[in-house]
């Protein structure tokens, strides 16, 4: 496997047209531009195509199979994925189990769970949220109880991405219920195809079954299989939806939307009007500043450094700029804005579909309100 060992070494421009030429040649044709998110059945070629080049892992370090780029060159990757219109991949177990296994995941779990993602072989999805803790996830209710060499799970978690296609869920249980809520969290890997487990597909606005809800019915899970000590599962949950953000906060999702919004204006006739020009050009200038806030924090990581609070201004930054595109998009798209599928059949042309997608992205991984209570209490030490 080529873990990418002298790309590093690389200078961004040759990395750029080494990643480029790569795309090109093994991208499988089928799922560009996917109109909707893929499950793994339809993604798998392209997952087992990097998993073999070693490139499903570009932040891990080496040693751990991963490509150990730097943050610029991790940057560049991320453009020219989206510059190619490139799935994305059922990618929890890469940008969120990894990096917490890695760093507080026993040798035994790191040398069980990361070969096995980058394998494909396990496909994780995320236990977070659940109907009555959401925003203040604090106030999960579903509980794990040890008995012997096994904690017993029950209860139900929501709004779970790609539960569908997942064999194993890390997941936040409640470990004991008479400390205050943060203190009694523990966080358990789960696997998805023993007795008791229950997964139910939600339709989104756009009638696609990316979203699920789980349930867990007296879920018999081993030991060995909580990371961290027990009941200290809320400094980890924390690290965790650090690393979240840093993806949601990945320039994907906007300079995805700021590409489709060019080939739009492109269909349209309005390339080279003024009005379109000047929108245009402070989207670029808006996703230019992200790039760049965006790296500083992947800079972070590879330092070996903790995110902060202020992480949340990457998701803020990100999924509000991905939504005034859209809004955008269906601002100029005129009798075309009303279409659910992609105009006239091209996938590239897609401004309700992108529309729709950018309504929850300031809503998922902690809403841009509660962000910025985050970053006012947190950073800016304003009062409660």
């Amino acid at each position: 496997m080529n873990t990418g060992d002298n790309l590093n070494e690389l200078d961004d421009a040759s990395f750029r047209a080494t990643v480029r030429d790569w795309i090109e040649k093994n991208y499988p044709p089928e799922i560009r531009n996917p109109p909707k998110r893929l499950h793994f059945a339809e993604n798998k070629s392209w997952y087992m195509a990097l998993s073999k080049k070693g490139w499903l892992a570009p932040g891990w370090p080496r040693e751990h199979g991963g490509m150990g780029l730097s943050a610029t060159k991790q940057l560049i990757m991320i453009e020219e994925f989206e510059r190619h219109g490139c799935a994305r991949l059922n990618d929890h177990g890469m940008t969120m189990l990894g990096p917490l296994l890695i760093r507080y995941g026993t040798d035994a779990q790191k040398a069980r769970f990361l070969p096995k993602i980058l394998s494909g072989d396990h496909i994780w999805c995320q236990g977070y949220s659940e109907p009555g803790a959401g925003s203040d996830l604090a106030g999960l209710s579903t509980e794990a109880v040890l008995d012997g060499e096994h904690w017993v799970v029950n209860g139900q978690k929501a709004w779970t991405t790609m539960a569908s296609d997942a064999n194993w869920m890390f997941m936040l249980v409640r470990t004991d219920k008479t400390v205050k809520k943060q203190e009694g969290i523990s966080f358990l890997l789960v696997p998805m195809d023993v007795p008791g487990v229950t997964v139910r597909p939600i339709l989104n606005l756009e009638r696609h079954d990316d979203f699920c809800e789980a349930f867990f019915d007296n879920v018999r899970v081993p030991r060995e299989n909580l990371v961290g000590v027990v009941n200290q599962g809320w400094t980890m949950a924390k690290t965790l939806l650090g690393f979240e953000r840093i993806f949601l906060g990945s320039p994907r999702q906007a300079a995805y939307a700021l590409s489709r919004l060019e080939v739009l204006a492109e269909h349209m006739g309005l390339a080279d009007d003024a009005v379109f020009r000047d929108r245009h050009a402070q989207f670029a200038l808006d996703l230019a500043d992200h790039n760049a806030l965006f790296a500083s924090f992947v800079a972070r990581l590879k330092r070996g450094q903790e995110l902060g609070a202020d992480v949340s201004l990457l998701k803020i930054s990100q999924s509000e700029l991905f939504r005034r595109i859209a809004d955008y998009m269906l601002e100029i798209a005129g009798e075309n804005a009303g279409l659910l599928e992609p105009i006239e059949g091209n996938r590239d042309l897609n401004p309700a579909g992108l529309f729709l997608q950018a309504r929850p992205s300031t809503i998922y991984g902690g809403s841009s309100e509660i962000q910025r209570n985050i970053i006012a209490k947190n950073v800016l030490d304003l009062p409660g």
